[in-house]
């Protein structure tokens, strides 16, 4: 139901917010007061509106209004607990808020106190906040568990009356998320009045984030009220038009940086937008190596010190900034009117991504955000024009919220145990009013329960995991506070590769200097690859690797530009289902490849003379021999990591028949497999055949034989284990490197597996791997689309439409202009062989 037809007058708002807006030549929109008349009836609320339409304000809008009929609290009134929260998926967007805020309260002289608390706040702000808390906290999820697990925790939430989440689509997709919603339902245990506000960009599936806002009973649906913004300006949003050679292959865009320059050039602020840290500090060098007119151009991610990340909002908020390379870190909400342009380098993978860091650009609903994409290669040029199309037609792709992970259940559970003693059938019917855990069975909840207490059949001979035990009264209590002050240290679902320091030092031989700045952090397994003297690229620097003592990576400027070592690399977003569809249906459909660049347009002609185009419902499998190897080729348009499944699944049953495979490389649209034997020739005399080879029962067996003969379980079972607190990462007063962890969780992992194999990490593990990082469920709707739609291809030379996976085989990540030279030069013997 739209707003407009749901508000009734300005009877809610007090007339000192009446003038304020008034004064200002605004006046409030219908939204903002829709929201402020539901939450007034003691309901809960979910707003989606566009960027620019004032979420914010009308978010905090309720919570104003009703700390200025409060008042101030007398002196001597005694304690008084937090009146409302608001939860931020980014330290960022939380510090914004607060300046963004302080406004508005100052300029009514409104009686609030507003602080921030995320993980960047001192402790002795954070033991503070405790015994005094501000009206309004913006904090994050990891703090929030944190503060529920206090002994406290009953007194400080009691007064609460509102929690605000914002950017809600990207909170509750993930284990952060199911942590969260845990979070929020012991808070409607503690505060029975509390009120709920969601805000959020437009979602596909609205009434998952309304469940998830309220408290589920058994046989209901619960769903918050819902008020829709609709309107705002259609963003501006252009493929770069290029002159330049775009890339068969590769990721790094630099073909385009004189015209990505140029752009910056002639707006005020730019963002530009890349998926992975490794092309952020890329793309920030290659800028500062053109940039002749000595722009103000910095560089955001999520790996550079804190301290440097403030720098450089705070530059952004004063407008004293061109331009700014960024990863994900600032995706969300942040209000800097002066940006008038994103740029994203690469394709953006999702359409909901795109839509979210488009509307960075005229933070505002009546102006358009212009934006300009960029593809790194060829098939990038077809997934950008796929999100154009999306965009334009305002589709989605967010994920659904999906059922919540066990590991987080467990640290849940202990969590509780650290504020209070607690009754487990209680404490089940809180936990099943969660959203992602509704449809929670008491047995899997008394198996969480017993493996906090225990740690499960097979461990609970040892003392060091019944972390809970019950007493004579039939509650549960932490057994020691050392296991609740190590909870505190591990708390969070976000478990990143162990990390080092990198601390700049002078150069020397022997002992080097200690005392220089901290630059960031970098993955330890990436710094254990490195000798002294190498150099590699972080910080916007080219870094010489001088040693690691202790805890630090210890670093100097290098001499040379180039380095030796490439980028650490930084995960990858997936390819999102709706645009994969969106790229199979412009192979398919001549008419939409009229919109394509004539050089792309061309490539693809000539791959129809040479070969054939992959039908929209149709896998295409291309086999040609190549030096003296033979190749495979397929081209499911699946993205990486069903692709890089899909390939270890495949080369186990093609060494079965004889086809002697030798490796395999994965892209998000095509996968190459090469070995000693012509496969084409195995396919058409059926040993196996091309329909066999990519039957669905390659999900059962053969499934199960890979993984456990790979690291990859073990690697997902260090992560869950982490999470429920089996295994600590941080300790009081030392912490574990990533080796200690990854020995202590493979020896309880193999223990798990030979002597309790239904044990509830395993369980976790499991589907986290099927998930996540083999993305099955994606893989399996795959195997079912194409049966009976493989069309094999015999071809005598490579095609062009295999230049671009072929260029991947055997390489890793380019670093310097000599080895991009190199990469030319092999891209160029392909391609004249693929043209003939």
């Amino acid at each position: 139901m739209d707003a407009k037809t749901e508000w009734s007058g300005e009877g809610g708002l007090p007339p000192l917010f009446t003038r304020w807006f008034a004064e200002r030549g605004w006046s409030p929109r219908p939204h903002q007061l829709a929201l402020l008349d539901k939450t007034a009836d003691g309901r809960s609320a979910l707003l989606i509106a566009p960027t620019g339409a004032g979420k914010t304000l009308a978010g905090f809008l309720p919570s104003l209004v009703n700390l200025h009929r409060r008042g101030k609290p007398k002196p001597g009134t005694g304690f008084h607990g937090v009146h409302t929260l608001y939860i931020s998926p980014l330290k960022a967007l939380a510090v914004d808020i607060e300046r963004n805020l302080e406004r508005p309260v100052a300029e009514m002289g409104l009686p609030v106190t507003i602080e921030t608390r995320t993980g960047d706040t001192p402790q002795h702000k954070r033991s503070r906040q405790r015994l005094n808390p501000p009206d309004i906290l913006l904090t994050t999820p990891e703090q929030l568990a944190l503060l529920i697990a206090s002994k406290e925790a009953e007194r400080f939430f009691r007064e609460l009356r509102f929690v605000v989440f914002d950017e809600l689509h990207s909170l509750v997709t993930s284990k952060r998320g199911h942590l969260l919603s845990l979070g929020l339902a012991r808070l409607r245990k503690l505060a029975p009045e509390v009120r709920t506000i969601g805000l959020s960009a437009t979602v596909a599936d609205p009434d998952d984030l309304r469940r998830w806002l309220v408290a589920q009973r058994p046989g209901e649906k619960g769903l918050s009220e819902l008020v829709t913004v609709s309107g705002g300006a259609r963003p501006v949003i252009t493929i770069l038009d290029t002159e330049e050679r775009i890339p068969w292959s590769g990721h790094s865009a630099r073909y385009a940086m004189g015209e990505v320059y140029k752009a910056i050039g002639e707006h005020r602020t730019t963002i530009l937008f890349v998926n992975t840290r490794s092309q952020a500090e890329m793309l920030f060098q290659e800028l500062w190596r053109i940039n002749d007119d000595n722009l103000p151009i910095a560089l955001h991610h999520g790996s550079l010190d804190a301290s440097q990340r403030r720098k450089v909002e705070a530059a952004m908020a004063e407008n004293r900034l061109r331009a700014v390379v960024a990863t994900s870190t600032l995706d969300l909400g942040l209000d800097w009117g002066d940006v008038d342009l994103v740029i994203h380098i690469g394709a953006p993978k999702g359409a909901s991504r795109l839509a979210q860091r488009i509307g960075r650009s005229n933070h505002r609903m009546d102006e358009p955000s212009k934006a300009i994409l960029v593809p790194a290669n060829r098939f990038e040029v077809m997934e950008c024009q796929a999100a154009l199309d999306a965009n334009y037609i305002g589709a989605q792709d967010t994920p659904p919220v999906g059922e919540g992970a066990l590991d987080v259940l467990c640290q849940h559970i202990m969590g509780l145990a650290c504020a209070d003693p607690f009754d487990a059938l209680e404490v089940y019917e809180e936990i099943s009013s969660a959203s992602p855990y509704a449809h929670l069975s008491w047995e899997s909840f008394e198996r969480a329960l017993d493996f906090v207490a225990t740690g499960g059949y097979a461990l609970r001979t040892y003392e060091r995991y019944a972390k809970i035990r019950k007493t004579k009264y039939g509650l549960w209590r932490v057994s020691h506070p050392a296991y609740a002050q190590q909870y505190r240290l591990n708390v969070g679902t976000i478990i990143e590769a162990p990390m080092m320091n990198v601390r700049m030092v002078r150069k020397g031989k022997g002992a080097v200097g200690r005392g220089g700045p901290v630059l960031g952090q970098v993955e330890e397994y990436f710094l254990e690859q490195l000798s002294a003297g190498d150099t590699f690229l972080f910080s916007g620097k080219v870094l010489r690797f001088e040693g690691i003592r202790e805890n630090e990576c210890l670093v100097s400027d290098a001499l040379s530009q180039d380095p030796k070592i490439p980028a650490y690399a930084g995960g990858k977003f997936p390819l999102s289902t709706y645009l994969a569809e969106g790229v199979r249906a412009m192979l398919d459909d001549p008419d939409k490849r009229k919109t394509l660049p004539d050089q792309v347009r061309d490539w693809l002609s000539i791959q129809a003379e040479k070969s054939v185009l992959p039908k929209r419902d149709e896998l295409l499998i291309e086999t040609f021999p190549r030096g003296d190897r033979f190749y495979m080729v397929a081209y499911p348009f699946e993205g990486r990591l069903a692709h890089q499944t899909l390939g270890m699944l495949l080369t186990r049953r093609l060494d079965r028949v004889g086809a002697k495979p030798l490796g395999f490389v994965a892209t998000d649209y095509a996968l190459a497999i090469w070995g000693l034997e012509d496969m084409g020739a195995h396919f058409a005399n059926r040993r196996p055949s091309i329909q066999d080879l990519f039957d669905e029962d390659m999900l059962g067996d053969d499934l199960e034989a890979w993984l456990n003969e790979t690291w990859l379980l073990k690697r997902t079972f260090r992560y869950c284990a982490v999470i429920a607190g089996l295994i600590e990462r941080r300790h009081p007063g030392k912490e574990k490197t990533g080796r200690q962890v990854t020995v202590s969780s493979d020896l309880i992992y193999d223990v798990l597996r030979n002597h309790q194999p239904d044990h509830i990490l395993l369980e976790a593990t499991r589907h986290d791997a099927a998930q996540g990082l083999l993305d099955i469920q994606r893989l399996g709707d795959m195997l079912k689309r194409i049966k009976g739609h493989i069309r094999l291809k015999r071809l005598e030379r490579i095609s062009p439409l295999a230049v671009p996976i072929m260029l991947e085989v055997g390489k890793e990540s380019v670093g310097s202009a000599a080895d991009e030279a190199l990469l030319t030069e092999a891209s160029d013997d392909l391609i004249r062989d693929a043209l003939n």
